[in-house]
This record gives structure tokens, C-alpha cells and sequence, in this order.
């Protein structure tokens, strides 16, 4: 067997009635015999241990799950501890069922490769249904209202017994009591709110317009506190808020402002607006 350079090339083949030398030898993964090419197979050989290498699965009428039989074990055997420790029947309705796309009138399963799940209802589609228009989606859900008392006062009205009953006519009056004070509660919650808000926005407007006055860069300034304004009426409302209203604070004095009726420039001095008026309109102070 084999050659003087490779001694050990080839081996003859276990069957008795085959002994043929194959230089390319099959080895049996359960009988470890060597076996040449035709009886390289289970049944071909009549492998003792063939068995082993099986699978076999049945499905459980119960729950639809697949149950292995193990090799060298009596089936029945395997049955009954599959029933008595994994088997689920609530399983079965989950693993027979087919889904199908809730579409009316659409009898398209849903499959791995054609379903798509709808970003804002987060129900599965079919490929044909998919856009929110096609199975008519709601769109998304909306946020729950921010008042603490909103769930509450509906699921108490809701949930609230007839009152026209004589058995529950003590837990109506409670219900109702407690209904009453949740509305007040609500209500004076909701005017506080909404009188804050109010007196926010007028602090606010407030202190803009004012450091809008004493930060500007307008062409009017104040004679006492150098702030500047961009119109005319603006100055004057400041002096008149400020500095005639104040008169009791220290170095206060009332200052007077001319306006020009053309262009309603002001002047602290009226000798100066007389000169503005000749200069920038020809002399004429008529509107």
C-alpha cells in the first residue's frame, strides 16, 4: 500500500465486501471507520451510530414550539417533560397567528421584509399603506395638559356614582364636595397665574422703555442726567416722570423744552429755536 517515497498513501475500505484502496479515504464522524467513496455514507455502510448525528423536531400542538427528541431516548418520555415544565398553550394563538396589515380591506402580511412601522401612531403597515395618508393616521398623540388639577377633575367627574341612586347617595355628596373644591382650587390657580403674568409684562415694557431712554443714542438729551432720547416726546415724558415729579430730591430744578412745529425739535433755550427756525426753514415757524 502506497509508494516507497509516500508509504502511508491510501488505506483500503472497512467494508468486507469492498476493501478498495482510495487514496482520498472518507472517515465516519460517529464510527471512525475509513470508508472510500462509495461508502462514504450513513446507509451505505450501515453505520451502527448513525442515529446520533440526527435531529429530529416535532411541533407541540399545544404551543407551537419545537420540541427535539434526543437520540437513544424513548420519545414519550421526551414528550412529557417538554408538557410538564416548558410547555405554554397561550403561545399558540402568538406563534399560529398571522399578522395582517390593519388597513380595511388590505390582506397583506406583514412579513420581516415588508412591514414599516408608522413614526407617529406606531402601528405596523404594509409597504403599501406606509404614509399617514394611505391608513389614515391620527398623526401623534398630543402632550397632556400642564395642570396638575386637569386629569384629576375628569377622571373625578367621570368616575363620579349617580346620584340619583339611594345606595350612594353619602358617597355622591363627598364626590361632589370634592369636585367643588378641586374647581376652586383651579380657578384661583389659574386667576393668580394669569394676574402675574399680566404684572410681569407691564415690570418689563417698563424697564425696557426706560433703558431704552437712558442708554440711547438719539439726538435729544436730558439737561440733568445727560440721557439721551430719539424724539422729543420722549424727553419730555422723562422730565415730566422724573425730574418735576421729584422736585424734593437734592440740585432738582423744572426744566422747560420749546418745540419746533416743523420738525418737532426741542430747545432749552427760545433763542435758540428761533435761530433753528430762520436757519433750517427759511424763517417760517408755520406748520
Amino acid at each position: 500500500m502506497g509508494t516507497p517515497e509516500f508509504p502511508n498513501l491510501g488505506k483500503h475500505c472497512f467494508v468486507e465486501d469492498c476493501k478498495r484502496i482510495d487514496f482520498l479515504p472518507f472517515t465516519c464522524d460517529t464510527c471512525r471507520q475509513v470508508f472510500c467513496l462509495d461508502h462514504r455514507s450513513y446507509t451505505q455502510h450501515n453505520c451502527p451510530r448513525a442515529n446520533k448525528q440526527d435531529v429530529t423536531v416535532v411541533v407541540c400542538p399545544l404551543c407551537a414550539k419545537g420540541v427535539r427528541l434526543i437520540p437513544e431516548e424513548d420519545p414519550n418520555i421526551t414528550w412529557e417533560a417538554h408538557v410538564n415544565t416548558e410547555c405554554d398553550p397561550s403561545n399558540y394563538e402568538k406563534a399560529t397567528k398571522k399578522r395582517k396589515c390593519p388597513v380595511p380591506g388590505c390582506r397583506e402580511l406583514l412579513t420581516f421584509s415588508n412591514t414599516i412601522k408608522c413614526r407617529d401612531c406606531n402601528v405596523d403597515h404594509c409597504l403599501k399603506h406606509r404614509f399617514g395618508p394611505d391608513h389614515k393616521c391620527p398623526g401623534p398623540t398630543k402632550p397632556e395638559s400642564g395642570f396638575l388639577f386637569t386629569n384629576f377633575l375628569t377622571r373625578t367627574r367621570r368616575d363620579a356614582p349617580n346620584p340619583n341612586s339611594k345606595g350612594q347617595a353619602t358617597t355622591s355628596s363627598t364626590w361632589a364636595r370634592l369636585v367643588n373644591a378641586a374647581s376652586s382650587v383651579r380657578a384661583s390657580a389659574e386667576a393668580s397665574m394669569a394676574k402675574l403674568s399680566t404684572d410681569f409684562t407691564q415690570v418689563v415694557q417698563s424697564k425696557d422703555r426706560e433703558g431704552q431712554g437712558r442708554s440711547g443714542t438719539g439726538d435729544e438729551a436730558c439737561p440733568q442726567c445727560d440721557a439721551r432720547f430719539s424724539s422729543v416726546t420722549a424727553l419730555v415724558d422723562h422730565v415730566k416722570r422724573v425730574h418735576e415729579n421729584g422736585t424734593n430730591r437734592t440740585g432738582a430744578r423744572k426744566v422747560s423744552v420749546d418745540v419746533c412745529p416743523k420738525c418737532s425739535r426741542g430747545f432749552r433755550d427760545p433763542v435758540s429755536l428761533v435761530e433753528h427756525v430762520e436757519k433750517d426753514h427759511g424763517g417760517s415757524s408755520r406748520s
